[in-house]
């Protein structure tokens, strides 16, 4: 059990590098935004880990670039939301090295066969290959700590999508800075 322990932490200790590693996708992120800049709608599927990496892309997405995204586990995309699906679609599947990679190449397979433009967040070269758009993760980290990372591409495409269409991501529109309850 100590090994283990010893092993987490050390990967704990590692992760301020590999988001470091991550934010180096900048320049990438920002070259491939332009091409999303008419989008009016998307989904962001995540999976085990990275379900809730898919919620807070679609967040951010909302909030900055006031785009209409979903999110979704890919098991409940296949039951009804699939059928959304037309040719060019946008779908960003977060997808990094893990249990659910394996599942996420499938995903992706079905997807491209409705003709979705597949953009890939991960560091798995299999999910990678099946992408129109390949985000490639530049640093692996365990599947427990992958959403850390994960999600940096994802407030990157936020980012950069509010800039091609000229929006200030300083003062997004309904969001407040101070909030205040009763």
């Amino acid at each position: 059990m100590y090994k283990r322990q010893a092993d987490d932490r050390a990967a704990l200790w590692a992760v301020p590098d590999a988001v470091a590693a991550t934010l180096t996708m900048n320049e990438t992120i920002a070259a491939v935004a332009p091409r999303y800049r008419y989008m009016s709608r998307c989904v962001v599927i995540g999976r085990g880990y990275n379900y809730a990496t898919a919620f807070e892309t679609a967040l951010k997405l909302k909030e900055l670039t006031y785009t209409i995204v979903e999110p979704y586990s890919s098991a409940d995309f296949l039951h009804g939301p699939l059928a959304m699906l037309e040719p060019g679609f946008p779908v960003i599947v977060v997808a990094p090295s893990g249990v659910m990679a394996g599942e996420a190449v499938g995903f992706i397979r079905t997807l491209r066969e409705r003709q979705a433009e597949v953009i890939a967040i991960s560091d798995d070269a299999d999910v990678l290959a099946g992408a129109r758009v390949p985000l490639a993760l530049p640093a692996a980290a365990p599947e427990w700590l992958s959403p850390l990372t994960a999600i940096v591409p994802g407030q990157l495409l936020a980012l950069h999508l509010a800039h091609s269409r000229d929006f200030d991501i300083d003062a997004p529109r309904a969001i407040r800075k101070v909030t205040e309850t009763v």
